[in-house]
């Protein structure tokens, strides 16, 4: 069900803001299949200082679904919507997995909006036979739906003793990812897959004060591509959770919102 408290732009972007309008905005962008609830406990972390924008992407919880494929270009025109609905200039982007990718699209596209960005347990090269692989395996989730070998992925997202200790966060997970449409979540999970393809050693490199967070355990976002992320970004810094899977900023969210409100002062204080 719409969530009846989410604003929307012309374009059906559901989002929310929290803090003052006049602070300087950190926009927060989930992950595949997920939503700006992912955020939930992390935006109390900055709303003293920074004016937190959540929303989904189009194709993912509240927001419209297009009737076009899906592009890392066209989650980079829904920001530039927003931000423009919400006559921001500027905005540091702080991206998880997905998000991370399609923060990155964005700054190389529209570098002027950018002030910072934190890209988290985000994907990078891969090499060509395990990309080829993870292609075919977006290629063929259409059939099996967003359910398929969720267990298996859950297992992977979070560690054993969340899983056990917190049936609650699971429960809503499951439910999270199980409410997307088959179709455009398999396309969606072809552009995680695919689109990773375009960022690698961009012609001209992202040049914004950026911070790379991974999780040590995190075998899709791994923290040598990490590291190469930020190789590739002049004076990016590398963060690396320990202990951690991909979805430590849900079982952990202080060691992301820690490091990232300290770098957010930093850079923007």
């Amino acid at each position: 069900m719409p969530d009846s408290t989410a604003q929307r732009t012309a374009a059906g972007t559901a989002y929310q803001c929290y803090g003052p309008d006049s602070a300087p905005a950190v926009l927060m962008i989930h992950g595949l299949g997920l939503a700006r609830d992912t955020w939930d406990s992390h935006i109390a972390a900055y709303t003293d200082a920074y004016r937190v924008i959540t929303y989904d992407l189009h194709w993912h919880g509240d927001s419209s679904s297009p009737s076009t494929v899906p592009s890392l270009t066209q989650f980079s025109e829904q920001i530039l919507e927003l931000l423009d609905t919400l006559a921001i200039d500027q905005a540091a982007l702080v991206g998880f997995s997905l998000g991370g990718m399609i923060n990155r699209r964005f700054a190389l596209d529209y570098p002027e909006r950018v002030s910072t960005l934190a890209i988290l347990n985000s994907p990078h090269e891969r090499g060509d036979a395990a990309q080829k692989l993870v292609e075919e395996r977006a290629a063929q989730s259409e059939a099996g739906g967003p359910g398929a070998n969720l267990d298996t992925t859950i297992a992977r997202w979070l560690t054993r003793e969340f899983i056990e200790q917190h049936p609650d966060s699971i429960a809503a997970i499951r439910q999270r990812v199980l409410s997307n449409n088959a179709k455009t979540y398999a396309q969606c999970r072809m552009v995680l897959a695919a689109g990773v393809t375009e960022l690698i050693r961009p012609a001209v490199p992202v040049n914004k004060p950026t911070l790379v967070m991974t999780c040590e355990h995190d075998s899709g976002s791994t923290p040598a591509m990490s590291h190469a992320i930020a190789s590739e970004i002049p004076g990016a810094q590398t963060i690396i959770v320990p202990t951690l899977q991909h979805l430590g900023l849900i079982e952990q969210p202080s060691l992301f919102t820690d490091p990232i409100r300290s770098f957010l002062d930093q850079q923007l204080g």
